[in-house]
């Protein structure tokens, strides 16, 4: 057993929405796919009167949109159960209270009927207000019923402009509501107001916001989310990691979150069969402001406290989620039936609070474990840090004794013909 390190391949999902870590008793496992309905997305879009700006590829927002809407809905997997929802399409005038109730479903959710779709979104033109608020109200009633993954994409150019119904909260109060509902945001050439007010919406219920400046990103990114829509949902399992390698809960494949406090060492255990190789990965999310500066660090270690393999990776503070992984293959034995080994998992980060901000609690983490059939042969397994490359090695050296016995004799031969000449 050595010491390599591997990245892992994948990032896991964002993570600042995490409710703090709940104890699991030892072996839990992670949590099955949920969702046995269809699933639903609703698109949200913006028609308020700023949409009229052209300044996407030479273009005007509404245009964008329209063109990204057209191409998502022939993409859109026949599984999922589309419906669009306006905000600010219908209402022209001054008066703030009928502005403000200005949302309408376009387009029902449910079975796609891409042409109609289409027609109905050929129809919108830039008009009035941006009340998000109520749009995410009203569109959180279109996806209701069902235990299907329920996925809300807001599409805005422009802030809310009927506070005091602040979006974030209602979305905030939407999360509350434990109805497994997603709302992620794309701006449209935000500002910087327009880009907090978005992330914070998305943070809210656990999705993302992205900021589009053409239309092919914005066309790329639906059609992403739509697609995510009809893929397995999975919920994470709360298991409480403990302060040493000793104590940790046993954790078997899955999808885990916890909370690590800044400053503290996190410890999870895996029992790794022969044959087997552990494949792992972390994910630590800022929640709260933190200096720029950190990294992330995942060791497997022996229960003796022997380091086999680590993952770490670093930030600079341009991403508020940092991630890493290893990977580390056991050889099979020759008997049968050998116990497995226990290997601890070791998480640990070196995120700083910002001045003034609280420290509880800990930042949220995500870990993903899997167990899968090693090597198929021991050659595989790696050995002082080389694997296959001992045969490598073993071909180099040879190669090089070969050379010099050929190079050696060349240089006697060509002395010994400039003796005789």
């Amino acid at each position: 057993m050595i010491t390599r390190t591997r990245l892992a391949a994948g990032a896991c999902a964002l993570l600042a929405a995490l409710t703090a870590g709940i104890a699991l008793p030892a072996g839990a496992a992670a949590g099955e796919p949920t969702g046995r309905d269809a699933p639903k997305v609703d698109l949200v879009l913006d028609v308020s009167g700023s949409m009229r700006a052209r300044d996407i590829d030479g273009q005007s927002r509404m245009a964008a949109a329209k063109q990204a809407f057209s191409d998502v809905l022939d993409a859109t997997p026949e599984e999922v159960e589309l419906g669009i929802r306006t905000l600010g399409a219908n209402y022209p005038g001054d008066d703030r209270r009928t502005g403000c109730k200005d949302t309408a479903q376009l387009y029902p959710v449910g079975p796609l009927d891409r042409t109609e779709a289409k027609a109905a979104v050929a129809t919108l033109a830039p008009t009035g207000w941006t009340p998000i608020g109520p749009a995410l109200l009203k569109a959180a009633g279109d996806l209701d019923g069902g235990d299907g993954s329920k996925r809300i994409v807001l599409i805005s150019d422009g802030e809310d402009t009927c506070a005091p119904l602040d979006p974030c909260e209602v979305a905030r109060e939407i999360a509350a509501k434990g109805i497994g509902l997603t709302i992620d945001t794309l701006g449209l050439v935000p500002t910087a107001k327009l880009s907090r007010q978005l992330s914070c919406i998305a943070e809210a219920t656990g999705g993302t916001y992205t900021s589009v400046r053409h239309q092919d990103e914005l066309t790329d990114r639906v059609n992403e989310l739509v697609d995510r829509a009809a893929d397995p949902v999975v919920t994470p399992v709360p298991a409480e990691g403990a302060d040493r390698c000793a104590g940790a809960p046993a954790l078997k494949p899955g999808l885990y979150t916890d909370r690590e406090g800044f400053g503290q060492q996190r410890w999870y255990r895996v029992d790794l069969p022969p044959g087997k190789e552990l494949r792992a990965s972390v994910s630590v999310a800022a929640d709260r402001a933190v200096n720029p500066g950190y990294g992330v660090l995942l060791r497997a270690v022996t229960l003796k406290g022997r380091e086999i393999v680590r993952g770490e990776a670093a930030g600079t503070g341009r991403t508020d989620v940092i991630s890493t992984g290893l990977r580390y293959p056991k050889a099979g034995g020759d008997e049968e039936g050998a116990p497995a080994e226990a290997v601890c998992l070791a998480v640990s980060h070196s995120f700083s609070a910002a001045s003034g901000v609280k420290t509880t609690p800990g930042l949220p983490l995500e870990l993903t474990v899997d167990v899968v059939d090693g090597p198929g042969e021991a050659s595989d397994v790696a050995a002082f840090g080389l694997g296959r490359g001992w045969w490598l090695l073993g071909v180099l050296i040879l190669t090089g004794f070969l050379a010099g016995l050929v190079w050696g004799w060349l240089s006697r031969w060509r002395v010994a013909v400039w003796r005789t000449n």
